[in-house]
């Protein structure tokens, strides 16, 4: 393979997670080869993602607008907010029907081994979500990681001087699993069952 558009093509899709070298050789094939019905479409609804997908200000959940509709929904339960890592934790929730309150993307976790401290999360934002708002519970919906589970022993402990309920999701997710990767019924279960911290 010596063409530079192809090369330049498969590296992009290399760069997606979860997608390898060969993985991307056979997607950038595949497209290639069904340009009318695939790759056209394709970068039809990229260019429509990229103008018109917006970050909200409020939680940092994407949608078409900002705020998202979950953050402008009446129906949302206003006095429960869900702290999570990213917004595949959101969609991962959201898949579960089990939760009606409203959502903060902190966007990462600490990582001491990749450099990931406090100052990179949006924890200042949360922080004055709960003093503005009227919250009576933070649910801390961290992945069951080391990185996770770190993050939200610091977040519980900056927590404490709201005099706010703080809850977890329950140990029934597996050690090491991550949100995005439950199954509904295991995810509802363990937010059915969290515990106070």
């Amino acid at each position: 393979m010596s063409n530079n558009s192809l090369n330049s093509l498969i590296q992009q899709l290399g760069k997606v997670p979860g997608v390898g070298k060969r993985s991307a050789q056979r997607i950038a094939l595949h497209l290639l080869q069904h340009k009318e019905t695939e790759l056209q479409p394709l970068m039809h609804a990229l260019s429509l993602a990229d103008q018109h997908v917006k970050q909200c200000e409020i939680c940092g959940n994407l949608d078409g607008q900002s705020p998202c509709q979950i953050c402008q929904s009446v129906k949302r339960d206003a006095t429960i907010l869900c702290v999570v890592e990213d917004v595949a934790d959101v969609w991962a929730m959201e898949r579960s029907n089990g939760y009606q309150g409203l959502y903060h993307i902190l966007g990462g976790t600490l990582s001491a081994l990749e450099g990931r401290g406090p100052e990179v999360l949006a924890i200042e934002p949360l922080k004055n979500r709960i003093r503005q708002g009227d919250f009576q519970e933070v649910i801390l919906a961290m992945n069951a990681t080391m990185d996770g589970q770190t993050t939200s022993h610091y977040i519980a402990e900056i927590l404490m001087e709201f005099k706010i309920k703080v809850t977890r999701l329950a140990h029934g997710m597996p050690m090491g699993g991550e949100l995005d990767y439950l199954d509904q019924g295991t995810l509802a279960a363990a937010l059915s069952a969290r515990l106070v911290i």
